[in-house]
C-alpha cells in the first residue's frame, strides 16, 4: 500500500536495510523517502528435512545461521557485517562473502522471493524446490539489482549440512603465480575447500603493525594464502589437508605453513585477514575497491597499481588482498584528505581492472560511488536493456533513483 501510494504521486524512496553497504547505495539522497525494513523480522518457517528457511527480508545474517545450526544445517553465506546486514540486502547486492569458492554467491542461495514492484504489485515467488523450468526465473532480475527493480520483502534460502570439522591453514607463497598453482592443487584434493584468502606482504606487514600481532613465520614471503577446509571428519579431513600441503611444500609453491590445531589456532590465524575492519578504521579517510579479475590477470594487475599508485601517492599504503577462489580482489588506499585525489585514485584503479578484462564490482555493488565507472564494465547495449527493464517495472522510477541507473 505504501509503495503505491508513493508511486502514485512520484514520490522517490531509497530502501534501507542494514546500513552495512559500502557504494552509498542506501544513503537517501535529496527529497527522497528512506523505507526501512527492519522491523520485517521474523524467521518464518524452517524445513530441516528439506534444508530451507523462510525468513522476511528484515532478518540479519547472524540470525538465521544461528537459527538454524542447532538443527545440524549452516546457511554459509558469511561476512563481516553478519550481525547487522539483512537478508534481503544480501540479496539485493548478491553477496559473496568468504566463502563462494565451495557455496557460492547469495544467488545460488536464494530458491524463492517475494517481492513488491513500485506500484504495490506483489510478486509471490516463495518456490522452495531447487529445479524449476516453469519459465523464466524471475527471482533473478532482483538479486543483485540494488533495489532498483522491486523491494525484496521474503526469501526462501537454501541451506548446507552442518560441517563436523573445519581445518584451518595459512600458507606463506613464493609469488602469486605459486598461490595460484596451490589453489588449483587443493581444489583437486580437497572437495571440502571452503576459502582461500589471498594476503599480498603489505596487506600482512600492515595488519601486524596496527594490530601488534606477530609476524606469522620467521620470514617474510610474497603472499600468504589462508584455507579453509570444511568436512565431516576431523582425521580424515586433517590428513588430506597435510598431505596435499607436503605435497606444495616439495613442489616449492610453499615456503612455510601453519596448519591450526585448535579452534583457538584458527581464530589466530584469521585474524590476520579480518585485521581489514581495524585496518579501515586506521586508514580513514579511504579508497576501498572490490573487483573482478580474471586469475590470469589478476598478477600484472596488481604490480601495475602497486607501483601507479605508489609513485603516485607516496604518502598513503596501498594494500592488497582478496578472495583468490572467486577472483574477487580487494585494494584499500590511504588516508586520502582531498576528493580530487579519490575522484584520481578511482579512474585509476577502474581503468587498469577494465584492461584486464576485469569487472569494477565484485560484491559491494555500484550503489552511487561507481555509477560513472560503470560503462567500463557494462556495454551500452547492456546498460539500454537494464534501462528498458527498470522502465516496465518502475515507470516513474521511484525506486532507489540513481543508483546502477542513472
Amino acid at each position: 500500500m505504501a509503495l503505491a501510494i508513493l508511486d502514485r504521486v512520484g514520490q522517490p524512496l531509497v530502501i534501507q536495510g542494514g546500513l552495512t553497504g559500502l557504494a552509498g547505495g542506501a544513503t537517501p539522497q535529496q527529497g527522497e523517502v528512506a523505507m526501512s525494513l527492519a522491523r520485517l523480522n521474523r524467521i518464518e518457517a524452517f524445513d530441516a528435512l528439506g534444508g530451507t528457511v523462510t525468513v522476511q527480508a528484515g532478518v540479519t545474517l547472524e540470525q538465521v545461521q544461528e537459527h538454524v545450526e542447532g538443527e545440524g544445517w549452516i546457511f554459509p553465506l558469511d561476512l563481516g557485517a553478519r550481525g547487522s546486514c539483512q537478508l534481503g540486502g544480501n540479496a539485493a547486492t548478491n553477496a559473496g562473502g568468504n566463502r563462494v569458492l565451495r557455496y557460492g554467491t547469495m544467488r545460488d542461495r536464494v530458491l524463492g522471493l517475494e517481492v513488491v514492484l513500485a506500484d504495490g504489485t506483489l510478486l509471490p515467488m516463495l518456490g522452495s524446490v531447487h529445479k524449476d523450468t516453469t519459465g523464466i526465473d524471475l527471482k533473478h532480475l532482483f538479486i543483485g539489482a540494488e533495489g532498483t527493480m522491486g523491494v525484496i520483502t521474503r526469501l526462501v534460502l537454501a541451506l548446507a549440512p552442518k560441517p563436523g570439522a573445519t581445518q584451518t591453514a595459512l600458507c606463506a607463497c613464493p609469488s602469486f603465480e605459486a598461490a595460484a598453482r596451490l589453489l588449483v592443487l587443493l581444489k583437486r584434493a580437497l572437495p571440502g575447500l571452503s576459502a582461500f584468502e589471498l594476503m599480498w606482504e603489505d596487506f600482512v606487514a600492515a595488519a601486524v603493525e596496527m594490530l601488534a600481532m606477530p609476524w606469522p613465520f620467521a620470514t617474510q614471503s610474497s603472499v600468504y594464502a589462508l584455507i579453509e577446509v570444511r568436512g565431516q571428519d576431523d582425521v580424515t579431513d586433517r590428513t588430506m589437508l597435510e598431505t596435499s600441503l607436503g605435497e606444495a611444500l616439495e613442489a616449492e609453491l610453499v615456503d612455510d605453513v601453519i596448519v591450526a590445531q585448535s579452534m583457538a589456532d584458527a581464530s589466530r590465524l584469521w585474524t590476520y585477514r579480518e585485521a581489514v575492519g581495524e585496518l579501515l578504521g586506521r586508514l580513514k579517510p579511504f579508497v576501498a575497491f572490490d573487483v573482478g579479475v580474471p586469475l590470469p590477470q589478476m598478477a600484472s594487475l596488481v604490480a601495475t597499481l602497486r607501483e601507479t599508485l605508489g609513485r603516485t601517492y607516496p604518502g598513503m599504503r596501498h594494500l592488497f588482498f582478496g578472495h583468490l577462489g572467486d577472483g574477487n580482489l580487494h585494494i584499500l588506499s590511504g588516508p586520502c584528505t582531498l576528493d580530487e585525489q579519490r575522484h584520481r585514485i578511482e579512474r585509476t584503479v577502474y581503468e587498469a581492472v577494465a584492461k584486464a578484462d576485469g569487472r569494477i564490482s565484485a560484491e559491494h555493488g555500484i550503489g552511487v560511488l561507481k555509477l560513472d565507472a560503470l560503462p567500463l564494465s557494462r556495454s551500452a547495449p547492456e546498460l539500454e536493456l537494464m534501462r528498458r527493464i527498470k522502465n516496465v517495472v518502475d515507470p516513474n522510477a521511484i525506486l532507489n533513483r540513481g543508483r546502477v541507473l542513472e
